[in-house]
């Protein structure tokens, strides 16, 4: 029971249509696991209830939230209907991020109105979550802040806004980190390199209008360990490290979980 009575917003614990557990469900469901009280949101209510209701079956404590995490007047009200309900937040895990689905594009290929579309879900939903849970966790003098974003920052990714907002969660995460350490406020991100959940291989495969079993042997060769994606539950780990205690020196660290993929050059 790592997070044993801590109070956790995981933004993103719903999940796309497809096969397996995507990122953001495999850490709800582990955070509750190991003792958190958990605040499932996601812009799909339907989606973050199947999350709290998983969690309900193996007794945790879990409920679910329904936001819009672009608009900053919906993170205040999850925010505050957090802390009315169980009195702090401990942890921020921010989840959220779009591609191709959210029209992503090559550069000569990007329109603007898909450019705005992903830098509001992927970076502007991060930032203001972070605005509005730090003074929170500064008045407690403690809180973890986990981003995820992607090893797209450091690989030849192809698509414009997803790897320029993805990088640019790095860089604010490292912000958060040293503006906030003299709070006793922790914030890390991790990249998950390439999984097996149903954003990143359903996706694709409706996408390309390829089957999902190419999809995944094409992905699958491209990883150096064991050349198996990774899954859900690889980025769950180590966010509940990073959330933990056993966490509790580690701050502004960039955490590559990837199969090996950051360490091959050239």
């Amino acid at each position: 029971m790592r997070l044993q009575d801590k109070v956790a917003i995981v933004v993103g614990a719903g999940q796309s249509p497809g096969e397996g557990t995507g990122n953001g469900r495999a850490t709800a469901l582990t955070f509750a696991r190991e003792g958190a009280k958990v605040v499932c949101v996601d812009h799909n209510l339907a989606s973050a209830q199947e999350t709290v209701d998983i969690i309900g079956q193996n007794q945790g404590t879990a409920v679910a939230f329904k936001a819009d995490v672009t608009k900053e007047a919906q993170i205040k009200a999850l925010v505050a209907d957090t802390h009315a309900r169980w009195g702090r937040i401990d942890i921020l895990h921010n989840n959220v991020g779009v591609s191709l689905s959210g029209g992503d594009a090559e550069l000569l290929d990007i329109t603007e109105e898909a450019f705005d579309r992903c830098v509001a879900i992927n970076l502007k939903s991060c930032i203001f979550a972070a605005r509005n849970v730090i003074p929170m966790m500064r008045e407690q003098k403690s809180g973890v802040i986990i981003n995820i974003s992607s090893m797209a920052v450091i690989t030849t990714y192809p698509y414009v806004a997803y790897k320029a907002t993805k990088a640019a969660m790095v860089s604010f995460t490292e912000q958060l980190a040293y503006q906030n350490a003299q709070y006793g406020i922790r914030a890390n991100v991790i990249l998950p390199g390439l999984m097996n959940t149903p954003m990143a291989v359903d996706t694709r495969a409706r996408e390309f209008k390829k089957t999902r079993a190419e999809i995944e042997a094409m992905r699958d060769a491209q990883v150096p360990l064991g050349k198996k994606m990774g899954t859900g539950w690889d980025v769950a780990n180590a966010a509940l490290f990073l959330a933990s205690d056993e966490a509790r020196f580690i701050t502004g660290v960039t955490l590559p979980v990837d199969g090996g993929a950051s360490v091959r050059r050239g």
